[in-house]
């Protein structure tokens, strides 16, 4: 199920429909009782930060520059994320990752503990960057789901690996359609 889910979300966020926050909503809820049976600690723990932040994303998209409800062709277009907060965004990724391993090192039986705190500092910044409709936030998501696409396949999860390696393709693809938006409303 979370698969479906999954693949509804990447696509309506291709479309940047606002309709992906609610379908994320649903997915991550799942994928908490997944992940903690996996032993994907960091992952778990992520789902709820991922919650908390479908409901910002949904409130930040339905604001007087929020696309329309029924997908991106209306509202605000994609931005640049803005330089001024890249370094910031870096160091806080440097610094979530250090200590989520150190936790997935001290406290757990995680037998992935480097790449499964880096997915999970590096979507900290995505969907924060998605539920401010940056450009970037493609990028962001490329490397985490190459990164969990192999990570995913070791832990013996196959349909959700191969889901994110769609997401790969998908998020490429998503990258030159908010482009494209973006030119078209410049």
């Amino acid at each position: 199920m979370t698969t479906v889910l999954g693949l509804a979300y990447i696509l309506l966020e291709y479309k940047a429909s606002i309709w992906m926050w609610a379908v994320g909503f649903a997915m991550q809820s799942l994928g908490i009782v997944l992940y903690y049976q996996k032993g994907l600690y960091a992952d778990c723990g992520m789902e709820f930060y991922y919650l908390s932040m479908t409901v910002y994303g949904w409130w930040r998209w339905i604001g007087k520059k929020a696309p329309s409800l029924g997908g991106g062709d209306g509202g605000e277009a994609p931005t640049h994320f803005p330089r001024r907060l890249v370094l910031p965004w870096m160091l806080i990724i440097a610094t979530v990752w250090a200590f989520i391993y150190w936790l997935l090192v001290s406290f757990t039986n995680s037998n992935v503990p480097l790449a499964d705190s880096f997915t999970t500092a590096l979507s900290i910044v995505g969907i924060w960057a998605l539920a401010h409709k940056y450009l970037e936030q493609w990028f962001i998501w490329i490397a985490v789901d190459v990164v969990t696409c192999v990570l995913y396949f070791y832990k013996d999860i196959p349909f959700k690996a191969s889901l994110y390696a769609l997401y790969v393709v998908i998020a490429i693809f998503g990258y030159f359609k908010w482009r494209r938006m973006m030119a078209e409303r410049a």
